[in-house]
């Protein structure tokens, strides 16, 4: 498949990696360094119209399609890969799912601020003893007046510390595992949301990661979808987290890839540049192939999205070849780089710590191979 871009999404392009360039790039190091969730530059790439990207305009948001989205999370994530996950987080995770599942009057409430950016979204799926099992939800929604009574702990929630409001997952029908999850907008700052700061992250430091201790109260205009319908709103909006993710792992792996290629021009070794031996030549041209073959998954992916009601085998096998290639990337950018590489502070080690985590959130490399293997035999 050849993808040809349209000038939109090409002017797109442009207009955001030159954001990441002046912005985003300036504080990838701090942000990695101090761990701090990095609400500033959050805050400039909501004023770049990045809080709302495939948002119908009618609720506030940019109206474009799902190609120019994975285009500008590559873009973002070649810069700082919390950054783009934070976007991914807020963007596909919440926004997206207010806009495909909520009513009008959730969409008033929540979608306009989270396309504009006044406010970004956390997503509390993962549990203590539900990860790769998502569907074996502990949290219980117990009917309570005119609402329900949500109990529970929800572990490594993304953006939970500067969200005002996330989208809760839990059991509404005890024993039925996904058939009995029901989805709620919970504000942050309700009572009997206790947030606890997770502890240090090998990479993507600064995401803000937090564990939801819940004993809250929501009523009945809070339930996202459908009462016990929520385990598929989940999987939803997953195919096109699993495309984001797979787009921010190419801008690693493209990161990687352009400190390998540097550095092999100008370091010298036996009296020219290391750039000259074959056994460097070779890892750059696997490095770039790999790559842009996972980019060709991803666009064809970003385009399903757009043009497919399910996209869940192509959000699959984006999300796997690209952060496996990525993550070869920064392995063999930080050979090319040996020890210049290797120490604490470089680029490459830093894009070395946060490419990991694209194998194992939002679904793991093993997951999406049994995701895939479901497809390819029928058995899904």
């Amino acid at each position: 498949m050849i993808l040809e871009l349209t000038a939109e999404q090409l002017a797109f392009k442009k207009q955001v990696e030159q954001f990441a360039r002046d912005v985003v790039a300036q504080r990838a190091a701090f942000i990695d360094k101090s761990g701090e969730f990095p609400s500033d530059v959050i805050r400039a790439a909501a004023d770049a119209g990045l809080c709302g990207i495939t948002i119908p305009k009618i609720w506030g948001g940019g109206g474009r399609d799902y190609v120019s989205y994975a285009l500008a999370i590559e873009a973002i994530a070649k810069a700082s890969a919390t950054v783009a996950v934070s976007l991914v987080v807020t963007n596909s995770l919440v926004a997206e799912l207010i806009a495909h599942a909520g009513r009008d009057q959730q969409r008033e409430r929540w979608l306009r601020r989270l396309a504009s950016g006044e406010m970004i979204g956390a997503f509390a799926l993962s549990e203590p003893d539900a990860g790769t099992d998502a569907a074996n939800q502990q949290t219980t929604a117990v009917r309570a007046g005119d609402g329900y009574r949500i109990r529970g702990r929800k572990v490594w929630v993304a953006n939970a510390e500067g969200a005002a409001v996330a989208v809760v997952f839990a059991c509404t029908r005890p024993g039925l595992r996904g058939q009995g999850v029901t989805a709620f907008l919970v504000p942050m700052e309700a009572p009997g949301i206790t947030r606890t700061a997770r502890a240090d992250s090998l990479g993507v430091r600064g995401l803000g990661c937090m564990d939801l201790d819940l004993d809250v109260t929501v009523a009945d205009d809070q339930v996202l979808g459908r009462v016990d319908q929520g385990f598929r709103l989940a999987t939803w909006a997953l195919q096109g987290g699993r495309v984001a993710i797979a787009a921010q792992a190419l801008g690693i792996g493209e990161a990687a890839l352009a400190e390998a290629i540097a550095h092999a021009r100008q370091r010298v070794q036996f009296g020219k540049p290391i750039a000259s031996y074959q056994a460097i030549q070779w890892m750059l041209a696997d490095i770039a192939t790999e790559l842009e073959a996972a980019r060709m998954l991803t666009l064809k992916a970003a385009a399903a999205k757009d043009l497919q009601e399910k996209s869940t085998l192509e959000a699959s096998m984006a999300k796997l070849a690209a952060s496996e290639a990525a993550h070869k990337a920064a392995d063999k950018a930080m050979q090319i780089l040996a020890s210049a590489g290797y120490r604490r502070g470089s680029t490459v080690e830093r894009l070395f710590r946060d490419v990991r985590a694209t194998e194992i959130y939002q679904g793991t490399s093993e997951a999406q191979r049994m995701i895939i293997a479901a497809k390819v035999l029928g058995t899904a």
